[in-house]
């Protein structure tokens, strides 16, 4: 555990720099409020000349510097439900704060805007319920996989989003943050043992493969790296960035958990086959660890395969309203199915090299342990 402790704060120390660099700060912080009345306005010829609804909402803010007052905000409603957030008494709200001058004088000087519904309560209580059954369910080993994520959250923003947006290589900075988390990770719960840095070089050597691929398949592909609204609204904000290794890193990254899986469930294997027959050779154990690295295969990959197939459901809807060809070839799409074939090619190197190396260094380090404790004893 000492050590542990002393690998955390060694890798935050050095990470210290990246997070004390704000990238850029709200000039006004966002308040939350809640809808205490709604009159409704219709708005004729707004727009193509169909008839829209602007809801007159009294909101009471209920937090930040302008907490207790009031505030009348217009919110539009134009029958599109990708855009509209329609409103009721009692609603929660987040609000976007705009000054209408560089210095804040009164509260008149600021605009109230209704950015969307307040959810994280909802996010508190889902979030509250999995902790709690993990640690229950899990005991230490949960506690453990607690810490771990909290790690791997806090690498996410604190280290991998501030070195991309500072203009670092995209995929460098994703393999160097999946790095950190593989270690924290399976360190923290499979212990310090050449069975947990076996699994760790398979991992990191199975994403430097992952992240290969992903730089050839969007080069040979031709693809641009906006798949989606959010990439939009990111080059709106940041157009220097490279979009096309934002998407490489999205690919390490979004393979990163399966790979750790599959790589410490083969390491845990040999490890438990070494420790009932440790008489076995290094080759033997390597045979064993692929036989169970077949298993895994195939669940593992369709596991990548469905996540992506779940989070793209509106894509492979929409397959049934245009000609497949033009589908497949559409930038989201062949961008999501690269993802999905690069994470499970990820995936099947894994398997030989975490089975080598665990086959090799469980053997080689146990063996010489067993030879200095005789060696002490005689």
């Amino acid at each position: 555990m000492k050590k542990l402790l002393l690998l955390l704060l060694l890798i935050f120390g050095l990470c210290l720099p990246v997070f004390a660099d704000n990238t850029g700060e709200l000039e006004l912080p966002s308040a939350s409020g809640v809808v205490e009345s709604i009159q409704y306005e219709d708005v004729p010829n707004l727009q193509q000349g169909d008839n829209n609804v602007k809801q007159i909402v009294k909101i009471k803010v209920l937090s930040g510097k302008y907490k207790g007052t009031e505030r009348y905000v217009d919110n539009m409603l134009t029958g599109n439900p990708a855009y509209d957030i329609p409103l009721k008494k009692g609603d929660k709200v987040v609000l976007h704060l705009e000054a209408n001058s560089p210095e804040v004088l009164s509260p008149d000087d600021v605009d109230f805007f209704i950015a969307d519904l307040k959810r994280d309560n909802t996010l508190i209580f889902i979030a509250g319920a999995f902790f709690i059954l993990l640690v229950l369910i899990g005991g230490r080993k949960g506690a453990a996989s607690l810490i771990s994520i909290a790690a791997t959250v806090a690498l996410m923003f604190f280290v991998l989003m501030p070195l991309i947006l500072h203009g670092f290589c995209p995929i460098a900075s994703a393999v160097f943050t999946a790095i950190l988390s593989s270690a924290i990770t399976i360190y923290l719960v499979g212990g310090f043992n050449s069975k947990s840095s076996a699994a760790i070089l398979g991992t990191v050597l199975s994403l430097i493969i992952a992240a290969g691929l992903s730089m050839g398949v969007i080069y040979y592909a031709r693809l641009t790296g906006f798949a989606g609204e959010e990439n939009m609204f990111l080059y709106s904000a940041h157009p220097n960035l490279n979009f096309t290794g934002i998407l490489s890193a999205s690919m390490i990254i979004a393979a990163l958990g399966a790979l750790m899986d599959t790589a410490v469930s083969i390491a845990s294997t040999i490890n438990e086959i070494y420790e009932t027959d440790k008489t076995l050779s290094v080759k033997k154990l390597f045979v064993s660890g692929m036989n169970v690295g077949r298993d895994i295969i195939g669940t593992m990959s369709n596991t990548l395969i469905l996540v992506y197939l779940g989070s793209s459901l509106s894509l492979v809807l929409l397959s049934s309203n245009i000609d497949l060809q033009k589908f497949f070839n559409l930038n989201q799409v062949a961008t999501e199915i690269s993802s999905a074939l690069i994470g499970s090619i990820a995936i099947l190197a894994c398997v030989p090299l975490t089975a080598f190396i665990a086959a090799f260094m469980i053997k080689k380090q146990k063996d010489k342990l067993e030879f200095d404790f005789e060696n002490k004893a005689n």
